[in-house]
């Protein structure tokens, strides 16, 4: 386990609150869910589909907090890696005088996923695509999941790979919540892997209306060649849970107390900005630590199993 990652725990408390955005999330077996064909998209590494960890036994908290983070930072980086190969994608389509077929249909099939309703292939589509086709910091992803998840420790997450207790509507998608109100259909998702929770919960963030003002926050961003940090992108996680601001704050704290910003300076050094064929070399890592900050520490040989 990396020093560095150890380094930067603090303990804060196991608590888990309730969603509200993520009812609005496509069914895990969606299409919509999946990477788009695209031929600049390495395979999946085989990494990427391992289930999670048996977290509670780790008895010391700082324990189980470092092998948390060291187990989802890699994928994070790895959902960011594949976003960042689609955006280059995109912008070199927005540079074209005229279309393909097949560019044409991934251009689509992208504003389907992404919710934009506008002409295809139109400026307009170009733009909406722009702003919502783009990474979410990892220090939000890592403090929501353990929020969420109770540190990977909750059964949505260990019965069903579910960090951030997405909804599904289609009897028997996933796990049913035991104080479900009579009445109500839904049931918490379940996954195939914590990658593939990853990945809806980032789709969720980049296409709900609920989320226009994260996604805001982090285009003025971009538009100052940075990176949105988590902290910066919580201000719009007011509709994610019935408790609003307190919400905001709690995962604020999240990310200050455990010191979440150290990831986000990692990914900002080694993704954020690189060329497509370092992202390409990055997605397609072998072995999951690879995509961990000081990689080459040789503690990182002691995995998570």
């Amino acid at each position: 386990m990396s020093a560095g990652i150890r380094a930067f725990l603090l303990v804060f408390p196991l608590v888990v609150f309730a969603f509200w955005g993520s009812l609005h999330t496509p069914d895990p077996d969606s299409a919509f869910d999946d990477d788009l064909v695209l031929s600049s998209l390495p395979p999946l590494p085989a990494w990427a589909n391992k289930p999670l960890p048996d977290f509670s036994r780790y008895r010391d908290t700082t324990e189980r907090k470092a092998a948390f983070f060291s187990f989802l930072y890699p994928r994070i980086a790895l959902a960011n890696s594949r976003i960042l190969i689609e955006r280059d994608y995109l912008e070199a389509l927005s540079r074209k005088e005229e279309l393909s077929k097949p560019e044409r249909t991934w251009l689509i099939r992208q504003a389907e996923r992404l919710r934009v309703d506008e002409k295809p292939a139109s400026p307009a589509m170009f733009k909406q695509l722009h702003k919502r086709l783009d990474v979410i910091a990892p220090s939000l992803v890592l403090a929501q999941a353990a929020n969420e998840s109770a540190w990977g420790t909750s059964r949505f997450a260990t019965k069903g790979n579910n960090l951030f207790g997405q909804w599904c509507f289609s009897k028997g998608c996933g796990l049913v919540p035991k104080a479900r109100v009579e009445g109500a259909s839904h049931e918490v998702a379940r996954f195939s892997s914590p990658y593939r929770s990853i990945r809806a919960y980032v789709q969720n963030l980049n296409s709900h209306p609920a989320y226009q003002g994260l996604r805001d926050v982090r285009l003025a961003a971009r538009n100052n060649d940075k990176l949105a940090s988590g902290s910066a992108l919580a201000a719009g996680l007011i509709s994610y849970s019935e408790r609003g601001e307190d919400y905001v704050q709690e995962i604020r704290s999240m990310i200050r107390y455990n010191n979440l910003a150290y990831f986000d300076t990692d990914f900002r050094a080694t993704f954020y900005g690189a060329e497509t064929g370092s992202l390409q070399h990055l997605a397609s890592a072998s072995k999951e630590h690879a995509l961990l900050p000081n990689a080459g520490d040789e503690e990182h040989s002691g995995d998570i199993r």
